[in-house]
């Protein structure tokens, strides 16, 4: 049986109510992937009729599921995923592409749908082949007992060493039609913004043509899960699809001038946020939760480049576990970050206490009021650049002794 991670400290109180997503219906299973005595399969069947969007990483080792994706979204209908945990089926040469086929084929005939209206997604160990056969008989078992409103389930069922499953929701105005946006993901370790960050599922029954969800999402990530780090490792599975079912009726938005997009968009974007906030505060071993500001900056490309040097820092990272306010690992983030800066004009707070400015210790630095503020859990670290009007926000975890163990284990 897989040995469950402690509960992180930031998780939520608990999950939240997710509604049912008219024309979604989900159901779990154990396979038997990697872990015993838990579930590691999902399988999500949605109507005729549904569209995809979706983002998918930038490395140029990606999985076989991810090239798989890519080739379905071309068509662009869905009526099946599936997701399992405990092997990301990737670096797996042809084995892979045999296993991505055969798992769609028997998808495919316990959804009643062709293969490539089929989505696969895979997280675990790279390298080690999917013996796909273990998903025959499973997905027509639970083909037969799926049901709408299962998320919480559907989170836990995709975790691998995150310590609680993730779910956000929103329900949004549609022109005067109520629709629903639920999503799930999981991700606690080698997370790195890079077009998208882990696993992510979301679906929604808004009646919204294909093209234009593909944009919406692709625009949504660029604060959210673009916008979120743990360890500055990018993943070779990291896959965030958007399926939408328009079961909530009214006419299919075809048009990206749509009025009724507005509402929706900033709906997604922040069950996007959500989930990738509660990514970075399940980071492995995270204790601290941190957000980056950076402002003054010559641009939000400059900024965000500031801000991620900041967050991915070693140094940065383990001061906040430390519950140290080092402002000079800050400053040496933002100097190496490759960026225009002027070490004159730099100011650097932590929370509202500003600890530096104008290149040097703030005169009024209070010691002891800023080492209280970083024992809470919650950290903001904010940087003024002082050459411009741009800034970005970024969000990540400390780095403490239990992420070096828990990767150490991993494999063993």
């Amino acid at each position: 049986m897989a040995k469950a991670a402690p509960l992180s400290p930031l998780a939520p109180a608990r999950f939240p109510d997710l509604p049912p997503v008219a024309g979604v219906r989900m159901a779990t299973a154990e396979a038997g992937i990697r872990y015993k005595g838990r579930t590691d399969v999902l399988l999500v069947l949605m109507d005729e009729g549904t569209q995809a969007a979706g983002v998918f990483t930038r490395s140029k080792c990606p999985s076989a599921p991810v090239d798989w994706c890519r080739a379905a979204l071309k068509d662009g209908s869905a009526r099946a995923l599936v997701v399992n945990s405990g092997n990301a089926n990737a670096f797996t040469g042809k084995k892979g592409a045999e296993a991505v086929a055969l798992t769609a084929e028997l998808a495919a005939e316990a959804a009643g749908c062709r293969p490539s209206e089929v989505y696969l997604a895979s997280t675990g160990v790279i390298g080690e082949p999917l013996d796909a056969g273990k998903f025959r008989g499973v997905l027509a078992e639970t083909a037969g007992r799926v049901s709408p409103g299962a998320f919480e389930d559907a989170g836990r069922a995709i975790m691998t060493t995150d310590t609680f499953p993730k779910g956000a929701t929103a329900t949004v105005d549609f022109g005067g039609v109520p629709v629903t946006i639920n999503g799930i993901a999981k991700g606690a370790g080698m997370i790195a913004p890079d077009m998208a960050t882990m696993l992510s599922f979301v679906f929604t029954d808004a009646p919204i043509a294909g093209n234009i969800l593909q944009d919406l999402l692709s625009r949504g990530v660029v604060d959210s899960f673009n916008a979120v780090t743990v360890d500055s490792d990018t993943s070779t599975s990291d896959t965030l699809l958007l399926f939408a079912t328009g079961k909530a009726g009214g006419a299919p938005v075809t048009d990206a001038a749509d009025p009724r997009l507005a509402d929706f968009a900033r709906a997604l974007d922040s069950v996007l946020l959500d989930l990738a906030q509660q990514v970075a505060r399940d980071g492995e071993g995270a204790r601290k939760f941190v957000t980056v500001e950076v402002r003054g900056a010559t641009s939000k490309k400059a900024a965000r480049r500031i801000g991620l040097s900041i967050a991915n820092s070693p140094l940065v990272k383990t001061a906040v576990a430390g519950e140290d306010a080092n402002w000079g690992r800050v400053v040496m983030a933002v100097g190496k970050a490759g960026e225009e800066a002027d070490r004159d004009r730099l100011a650097i707070w932590f929370g509202d206490i500003r600890v530096a400015v104008d290149g040097e210790r703030d005169p009024s630095y209070d010691e002891a009021a800023v080492s209280a503020y970083m024992k809470g859990q919650a950290i903001t670290i904010a940087v003024d650049i002082g050459l411009g009007d741009a800034s970005d926000r970024v969000y990540t975890c400390d780095l403490t002794k239990e992420y070096v163990a828990i990767n150490g284990d991993y494999r063993s």
